[in-house]
C-alpha cells in the first residue's frame, strides 16, 4: 500500500483571502451589470472548487486517508460557500444598516456539518433567521441556492428561525440529528450560538434514551432496505450494514451523550479504550477512502461497490494480485473484515451504553428502549449468569481459567436462547487468542463445538456470533482462512463464510421440518440420516478449499480431514465428511447439466455415490448449498431436477449397483414403459397409437395425465396444419411449461427456441422426444427476466407465446440472426473463458455437448443453430446459469440415431460453438475502459 502522506494545509489548496479578493475585483470590474458580476463570480468559484477537488483526488490516489480526504473536500467547500455568501451579502444584496429581521446565519448540517464530504455528497445547509423571513434574507438565500446549483452542488436546504428549528427537532429525529451536527459557516454568530445552546438545553437534555431508541430503529429499517447482511458481495458503503452509516449512528449517539466537534473527539470519551478508538478511526478512514474513490471513479454520488467498480477501486487503493488471490478479492476481503470490525464496535458500544443505563433488557442493540435501574442477575453455569435477558460472564478470568469456556459460552447461549451481553462478547473476542493447539485437540472442546453445530437450537445464529468474535476461526483454523473471503462472480450474493453459515442454517431448518413443500423429500429423508454430525461438519467445511492447491474440491477434502482429525472423529466419519466435501458439487452438476432419463447419467452418478446414506446426505447438502447462494437462486425447477435424480438413483440401489447400474436403469424404464402403456391405453384407447410409438424413457419422465395431454396435442396437430402448442404455469417448477407437437424436421428446436427468446422468455430446461412415426414433442420450461414463471401475472402473454411456437413449428415466422448484445451491465466486470466439450462416454445413445461462456439473451439459440448446421438432432437441452456464466448441455445424435464420432466433424462443431461463445466475449467491454470515460467526465 502507498505510504500515508502528511495532511494538506487548506490554504495551499484554496486561499480564502485571495478568493474573496478575486470576487471583489470581479464585482467592481462589472459594476452595474449584475449578470456579468454573477458570471465572473461563478467562474472564479468553479475554478477554486475544481482545483480543490483535483488536489484531493490526487492526494487520495497517492495514499492519503479517507478522513483526510473528506475533511479536505469539506474545507474546500467551506471556502467556496462562505466566499459566495460574502459576495452575495456585500456586492449583490448588501444591507448597510441591517435590521434585526435581516440577521442571517449560515450553518452546515448533517454530514457536511460533521466536516466530512465525499466528492459528490449532497450539501446540507441551514439558513437561520431570527424570526419571519424578510425580502432581504429571501433574496440572499435564493441567490445563493441558484449559484450553488450552477456550481454543480446538490443542495439540501432549509430556512428556519431558532424556534422553528427547536420545534421541528423535537418532533422529527432526522431534523434533530442534522442539528446535532450543526456547524456555523458564516453570518451572525450570536444567532448560531443561540440555536446550539438552546438545542442542547431544550431538546437534548433528558432525552438520551429516546434518541438512542429512535436512531437504532432507524438503523434497522435502513439495513433491511439496503441488505440485512454486512457480507453481501456488492455492499452499499454508505447505507449497508457494517458501512459508514453504522459508524455515524454510533457517533451520533456518542455526540448526544458527550458533545464533541469532530471524529477525533471520539478519542476523548471515557467510554472507550484506546484499542476501540483506534478501531473506530481505522474503519472510518478506510470506508471514507472507499467512498471517495467510488465518487471520483464514477463521477457521481455512487455508494454501491458493484462488481464492475470493485477491480478499479482495488487498483486505486493499491491492491495487487498475490499468488492465487486476485487484487479485487484481496481488497474486498479487507472491506468485509472492516465491516466485521464495525459490527464488533457496535456490540462494544452497546456495553458502554448499558453501563450508563441508557437501555434495559434488550436482546440486541436494535431493541434499545428507555429504562432505568440495574438489570437483575440470574446465576447459570459456573462463571456465567443471565443479565438483563442476555448471557454474561462473571469476568474475563472465566476464560483465563479454562479457555474451553470460550466455546461453552456460545453453547449456553444457544441452549438458553439468549443473546450475548456485549461485555461477554467483547471479552470473548479479546480472549479468542487463548484457543491454541491444545484446546483444538481437547475432546471436551470438540464435544461442546459439535453440540453447537449439529445439535444446537439455532446453529446459524450461534456460529455467526462465534465468527464475529473470532472464536470459530481460532478453533477451526481451516474456517479462519475463508472468513470475509469473497468470490468475485455474480452467482454468489455473500462472502464464503456468510454463505456457509446460511447453508448450515438451511440444514437446521430442514431438520426442523421447514421447506417441506419445496425441498425434495425433506420430511422423509432427514429422519433416515444416521450421522447428523458428519452432515453439519461437511456443510461447515465444504468451501474451505477455495483457492487451495489442486482445486476447491480436493483442497477442501484435505482441509476437512485435518479439521476432523483434530476434533478426534473416528476414521469412518472423517472419510464421510471428506467425501461429502470433495463431491458437494456432483449432484448439482448431474441434475442440472445431464439428462436424468439417460441410463448412463444415473449409472455414472450412482457409481460415484455408492451408498444410499451418501445419496441422502448429498441431497440435503446440495439443496442447502444452493439455497444459501442468494435470494431467488433456489426454485421449484431445481427441486424437481433433484427429485428426479434422487428417485432414479435410489431405484438403481434397489435393483443393482456398480456395473449393473445401467442395466438396472434400463429395466426400470422398460418396466415403467410397459406398465404405463397398459394403463394409458385402458384410460384412453384413442391414445394407443401415440403410446405405442414413443420410446421407453419418455414414460419415466412424465406422469400419465401429462402423457395423455401430449397424445391429444399430437392428434390435434395432425389436423391443425401440422403443429399445435399448449402452455401453462407450473408453480411447482417455478416455470411455465410450453409443449409443442409437430412433425420432426431439421432446425425445429432452433426455430422454437428462437421464438421463445423473441418473446422475452428465458429457457431453463428443454426436452425433446420423437415418436417412431417422426412426430416430435418439444417441452420448454421458461421463466421471465425476474426468475418467475413466464406469464404468471399475464396469461395473455403465455397464450401469445404458444401461438408463436405453433407458427415457428410451421416455419411461418421469419428467421433472423440473433441480436448483437452490447450492454452487458455489471457482467462486463468479468472475463469469461469460453469452453466447449464433446463427450461420447456420458451417454449410451447420444453425444453430450457442454458449452460454457458469458450468459446473454439468445445464447441457447446461437449454440443450437451451430448444432443444427452440423446436421445433428437435439434430444434434450439443459440450461444452467452461474451469475455471469451460462453452462448449456445438449444431448445430440446423428440423423441415423447414432453418436457423432467423426473426428473432423467433431473438431469443426467444437470450433463453431467456441466461435459463438468467443464472439460475445470479445464484444464485452472491459471495466477499465468504462471508468476512463467516467474519469474524463469528472475532469470536465
Amino acid at each position: 500500500m502507498p505510504p500515508r502522506l502528511r495532511p494538506t494545509r487548506l490554504e495551499y489548496v484554496v486561499d480564502g483571502v485571495r478568493l474573496r479578493a478575486q470576487l471583489s475585483a470581479a464585482a467592481l470590474d462589472a459594476v452595474g451589470d449584475e449578470a456579468e458580476q454573477r458570471r465572473r463570480a461563478l467562474d472564479i468559484l468553479k475554478q477554486a472548487l475544481f482545483r480543490g477537488r483535483m488536489i484531493a483526488k490526487e492526494r487520495l490516489e497517492n495514499g492519503a486517508g479517507g478522513i483526510e480526504t473528506a475533511r479536505l473536500l469539506s474545507g474546500v467547500t467551506d471556502e467556496v460557500v462562505t466566499a459566495l455568501y460574502d459576495f452575495t451579502t456585500v456586492h449583490v444584496f448588501r444591507a448597510r444598516n441591517p435590521t434585526e429581521g435581516e440577521r442571517l446565519a449560515l450553518l452546515a448540517v448533517g454530514g457536511y456539518g460533521r466536516g466530512a464530504l465525499a466528492p459528490f455528497s449532497d450539501l446540507d445547509l441551514l439558513f437561520l433567521r431570527p424570526y419571519k423571513q424578510t425580502a432581504h434574507t429571501e433574496s440572499v438565500i435564493e441567490y445563493m441556492l441558484y449559484a450553488l446549483w450552477d456550481l454543480g452542488f446538490k443542495v439540501g436546504h432549509a430556512s428556519r428561525t431558532v424556534e422553528e428549528c427547536l420545534k421541528l427537532s423535537r418532533e422529527d429525529y432526522t431534523i434533530r440529528t442534522s442539528i446535532l451536527e450543526a456547524r456555523q459557516l458564516t453570518g451572525d454568530t450570536a444567532l448560531a450560538e443561540e440555536l446550539l445552546r438552546r438545542f442542547r438545553a431544550e431538546v437534548v437534555k433528558g432525552t438520551a434514551a429516546q434518541f438512542v431508541a429512535a436512531k437504532l430503529k432507524e438503523r434497522d429499517i435502513r439495513q433491511e432496505r439496503a441488505g440485512a447482511s454486512r457480507y453481501m458481495v456488492e455492499p452499499n458503503v454508505k447505507e449497508g450494514k457494517g458501512g459508514l452509516r453504522d459508524l455515524n449512528t454510533l457517533f451520533w449517539i456518542a455526540q448526544y451523550l458527550h458533545p464533541v466537534s469532530h471524529v477525533d473527539g471520539f478519542v476523548q470519551l471515557d467510554m472507550f479504550d484506546r484499542r476501540e478508538v483506534a478501531s473506530f478511526i481505522r474503519a472510518f478512514d478506510f470506508l471514507w477512502a472507499v467512498r471517495s474513490h467510488l465518487h471520483f471513479a464514477t463521477g457521481r454520488p455512487e455508494e454501491r461497490l458493484t462488481f464492475d467498480l470493485q477491480p478499479e477501486i482495488a487498483r486505486r487503493m493499491g491492491y495487487g494480485d498475490r499468488g492465487d488471490a486476485p487484487a479485487v478479492e484481496r481488497f474486498m476481503r479487507r472491506y468485509f473484515l472492516i465491516a466485521k470490525e464495525v459490527g464488533a464496535l457496535t456490540r462494544v458500544f452497546a456495553a458502554k451504553l448499558e453501563a450508563e443505563q441508557i437501555k434495559q433488557e434488550p436482546k440486541g442493540l436494535s431493541r434499545l428502549i428507555p429504562g432505568r435501574g440495574k438489570p437483575r442477575r440470574k446465576k447459570l453455569d459456573p462463571g456465567f449468569h443471565e443479565e438483563g435477558g442476555r448471557l454474561n460472564i462473571d469476568g474475563p478470568q472465566v476464560f483465563e481459567a479454562d479457555p474451553i469456556n470460550l466455546l461453552r459460552l456460545f453453547r449456553l447461549a444457544d441452549q438458553r436462547d439468549l443473546d450475548l451481553h456485549p461485555d461477554a462478547f467483547t471479552a470473548a473476542s479479546r480472549g479468542a487468542g487463548m484457543i491454541g493447539a491444545r484446546i483444538r485437540r481437547d475432546p471436551e472442546a470438540a464435544k461442546v463445538f459439535l453440540d453447537i453445530l449439529a445439535h444446537g437450537r439455532n446453529p446459524q445464529r450461534t456460529l455467526s456470533m462465534m465468527n464475529e468474535a473470532d472464536v470459530l476461526g481460532r478453533f477451526i483454523p481451516e474456517w479462519g482462512r475463508i472468513v470475509a473471503q469473497m468470490q468475485f462472480n455474480m452467482y454468489h450474493s455473500y462472502t464464503v463464510d456468510e454463505h456457509t453459515l446460511r447453508a448450515v442454517g438451511v440444514i437446521a431448518d430442514i431438520a426442523a421440518g421447514q421447506f417441506a413443500e419445496d425441498h425434495p423429500l425433506s420430511t422423509s429423508i432427514m429422519p433416515l440420516i444416521d450421522d447428523r454430525e458428519a452432515l453439519f461438519l461437511a456443510m461447515l467445511l465444504h468451501d474451505t478449499g477455495k483457492g487451495g492447491a489442486g482445486g476447491q474440491e480436493k483442497a477442501g477434502a484435505r482441509a476437512a480431514r485435518q479439521a476432523c482429525e483434530r476434533l478426534g472423529l473416528n476414521r469412518k466419519r472423517i472419510e464421510m465428511v471428506a467425501w461429502l466435501v470433495e463431491h458437494h458439487l456432483v449432484m448439482s452438476d448431474y441434475a442440472q447439466k445431464r439428462d436424468v432419463s439417460d441410463p448412463r447419467t444415473v449409472a455414472d452418478f450412482a457409481r460415484i455415490v455408492e451408498t444410499p446414506e451418501r445419496l441422502r446426505l448429498l441431497l440435503v447438502l446440495t439443496v442447502a448449498d444452493i439455497r444459501a447462494v442468494g435470494p431467488g437462486v433456489w426454485n421449484g425447477w431445481k427441486g424437481q431436477l433433484m427429485r428426479e435424480l434422487y428417485g432414479a438413483t435410489e431405484a438403481v440401489f434397489r435393483g443393482g449397483r456398480g456395473s449393473d447400474a445401467a442395466a438396472a436403469i434400463r429395466r426400470y424404464h422398460e418396466n415403467a414403459a410397459y406398465d404405463a402403456r397398459v394403463r394409458l391405453i385402458a384410460a384412453d384407447p384413442a391414445a394407443a397409437e401415440w403410446v405405442q410409438a414413443m420410446e421407453d424413457v419418455y414414460f419415466s419422465a412424465f406422469p400419465d395425465p401429462e402423457i395423455l395431454v401430449h397424445g391429444a396435442l399430437a392428434r390435434r396437430a395432425a389436423v391443425a396444419g401440422g403443429a399445435a402448442a399448449e402452455a401453462q404455469v407450473r408453480p411447482d417448477l417455478n416455470a411455465a411449461e410450453v409443449v409443442v407437437a409437430a412433425p420432426d424436421r431439421k432446425r425445429l428446436f432452433v426455430d422454437l427456441a428462437a421464438a421463445v427468446t423473441a418473446a422475452g422468455a428465458n429457457i431453463v430446461g428443454a426436452r425433446v422426444y420423437t415418436s417412431r412415426q417422426g412426430q416430435a414433442i418439444d417441452i420448454f420450461y421458461v421463466q421471465d427476466a425476474t426468475g418467475q414463471a413466464f406469464g404468471a401475472s399475464a396469461p395473455a402473454q403465455l397464450r401469445r407465446l404458444a401461438q408463436s411456437l405453433e407458427a415457428a413449428a410451421r416455419e411461418e415466422l421469419p428467421r433472423s440472426e440473433p441480436r448483437k448484445v452490447t450492454d452487458f451491465g455489471r457482467a462486463a466486470a468479468f472475463t469469461i473463458t469460453p469452453t466447449v466439450m464433446l463427450d461420447n462416454e456420458a451417454s449410451e445413445v447420444s453425444t453430450v455437448i457442454e458449452a460454457s461462456g458469458r450468459d446473454r439473451p439468445g445464447l441457447l439459440v446461437a449454440l443450437a443453430r451451430n448444432i443444427a448446421d452440423a446436421g445433428l438432432s437435439i434430444l434434450s437441452a439443459h440450461i444452467d446459469g452461474y451469475g455471469e456464466r451460462a453452462v448449456d448441455a445438449f444431448y445430440v445424435t446423428e440423423p441415423d440415431g447414432g453418436k457423432l464420432t467423426d473426428p473432423k466433424r467433431m473438431a469443426a462443431l467444437k470450433a463453431a460453438l467456441a466461435a459463438s461463445l468467443e464472439e460475445v466475449e470479445a464484444a464485452a467491454p472491459r471495466p477499465r475502459a468504462n471508468l476512463q470515460r467516467a474519469r474524463a467526465s469528472v475532469a470536465r
